[in-house]
């Protein structure tokens, strides 16, 4: 072949993104095969050559090139790329896998001053918890992995029936031959020691916890219903649960408005003295939002700009102290990683009373109210109003077709915010990408250190 058709062979795929490191060097990303590489300042030049769309493609650099076309930085000059792009948004209609969100309770015990829910009801009913153990039953067999989801309200109000539940989908998939796996999130104040060991023995492994400062700042804004901190008792129980030799991921969420900024900065160093010594420990920071709650006009949120650009300061200074940062930062870059789980056709949330809803934040929003789960295992669906969530992105969005982030987003980062404001749903990985990428690189800088120790 001569030169000139090596030439043509190649181009730079159109869902590329870029940043520089901290040593002169850059970090390439790729939102189609979720690649994320790093080079050097030596081999910035040659890469960035490599990707011009007239760039040298010659026998010179062959194993780079090699590289850059192995991990899709580079695709075939004839590759419809929009096309792959749409084929990858249908795949998200397989029906092999399913994510289930249960709201075992909607109770909870804690009132934080941002919080959207409005508490309804409690318990879970029987007939519900009968009808998920025959829907499951059933379902499982044309699986191949299930994902449960345990929220509330508070779910560890109620571990019986998330004892009860797991149980039965661990068996039905195990007779099906289907992948099983499970995450919660809760508020720590009773996830003991000893009820963190039964959630592990229930093959929940990543959970995610709340800690919004330390002391009273934390204890302000997220208290126990009726009074009283909540902080110790959630320390306390993460501490002992450091002792657990298995392996797990629990997420340290600490939430942030104007009110917290500096206490935020200043419980960084606090975290990393409890937690910089265990990697299964992680921090996730995220900008409180008015979510449609009794308090949303009271709420001291950030403007936009501040939330952009305290998420990376924190996660930044957080890696400097020697902390780990959540794996939610890049899950978000992989293929399909941003899309809303309301946006997934295969994603369904079941309320304590059986209603099926498709978003957590809007539950008494009539276009989020699907149907009904029945007492059999029989679905009630209203196929219009899924088809609501789960059509509203990249099918109508010119600009999101065209986005570098689209087979990352699919312009579903958040159906809920289209619905409600018309306006496009970016995340803040997609709106910050260079800083999201440097975030990355910082951390797998820190772990690499941290290894060869």
């Amino acid at each position: 072949m001569n030169l000139d058709a090596v030439q043509l062979q190649w181009k730079p795929s159109r869902f590329n993104a870029q940043s520089d490191n901290d040593e002169d060097g850059l970090v390439l990303y790729n939102s189609y095969t979720g690649a994320i590489a790093s080079f050097s300042g030596e081999e910035r030049n040659r890469v960035l050559e490599c990707l011009r769309p007239e760039g040298a493609v010659g026998d010179h650099d062959a194993e780079l090139r090699s590289g850059l076309i192995e991990h899709g930085f580079l695709v075939r000059g004839d590759t419809d790329e929009l096309r792959r792009a749409m084929f990858l948004h249908q795949s998200m209609h397989a029906q092999d896998t399913m994510h289930l969100v249960l709201l075992v309770t909607e109770a909870c015990n804690f009132r934080c001053n941002y919080c959207y829910e409005s508490f309804p009801r409690a318990s879970m009913r029987q007939e519900v918890i009968e009808g998920l153990e025959a829907y499951m039953e059933d379902r499982a067999r044309t699986l191949n992995r299930l994902t449960i989801s345990w929220h509330g309200g508070e779910p560890l109000l109620v571990p019986h029936i998330i004892e009860r539940l797991s149980r039965s989908f661990m068996a039905s998939c195990e007779r099906s031959g289907a992948i099983y796996g499970a995450e919660m999130s809760t508020n720590g104040y009773y996830l003991t020691r000893e009820r963190f060991e039964q959630m592990l023995d229930l093959q929940v492994e990543r959970f995610m916890v709340t800690l919004d400062g330390e002391g009273a700042v934390h204890d302000t804004r997220r208290g126990l219903h009726g009074g009283g901190g909540t902080y110790q008792t959630i320390v306390d129980n993460l501490l002992s649960i450091k002792e657990v030799d298995r392996p797990f991921e629990i997420n340290l969420r600490v939430n942030f408005d104007n009110s917290n900024l500096d206490s935020v900065s200043r419980f960084i160093p606090v975290l990393r003295n409890m937690f910089g010594d265990d990697p299964r420990f992680k921090v996730y920071f995220r900008p409180v939002g008015c979510m449609g709650g009794e308090n949303d006009l009271n709420l001291p949120v950030c403007d936009e700009r501040t939330k952009d650009i305290k998420i990376w300061e924190f996660n930044k200074q957080a890696i400097a102290e020697g902390l780990t940062v959540s794996s939610f930062i890049s899950d978000t870059l992989l293929p399909t990683g941003a899309v809303c789980y309301a946006a997934k056709p295969n994603s369904l949330i079941v309320g304590s009373d059986g209603l099926l809803y498709k978003c957590s934040v809007a539950l008494e929003q009539d276009n989020n109210r699907l149907g009904r789960i029945h007492r059999d295992g029989r679905l009630d669906l209203d196929y219009d109003k899924l088809a609501l969530w789960t059509t509203s992105g990249e099918e109508t969005d010119k600009d999101c077709q065209a986005c570098f982030f689209r087979p990352a987003c699919q312009g579903n980062h958040c159906p809920l915010f289209r619905m409600r404001t018309g306006q496009r749903p970016c995340s803040y990985e997609k709106r910050q990408i260079k800083r999201a990428l440097q975030t990355i690189w910082l951390q797998n800088e820190a772990d690499e250190a941290r290894h060869s120790s």
